[in-house]
């Protein structure tokens, strides 16, 4: 009998959220603190003249809740 793997899924944090739970999602998909996420967001943001308002947008979208 084969062993079975948990799948590892991406999704919208309900506990840690600021807005829609996004970053804190990526945070506890990648094991990292949501804030070190929401501040590289911003700094991403900045950098990127707003690109990531969007793609935070399209991510709230997109990625389910848990």
């Amino acid at each position: 009998m084969a062993k079975k793997e948990k799948v590892k899924r991406l999704f919208r944090s309900k506990k840690d959220r600021v807005i829609a739970g996004v970053c804190a999602g990526i945070g506890e998909y990648s094991n990292m603190d949501p804030v070190v996420v929401r501040l590289l967001w911003v700094l991403g943001t900045l950098v990127s003249m707003g690109v990531g308002v969007l793609v935070y947008i399209i991510a709230w979208i997109i990625v389910p809740e848990r």
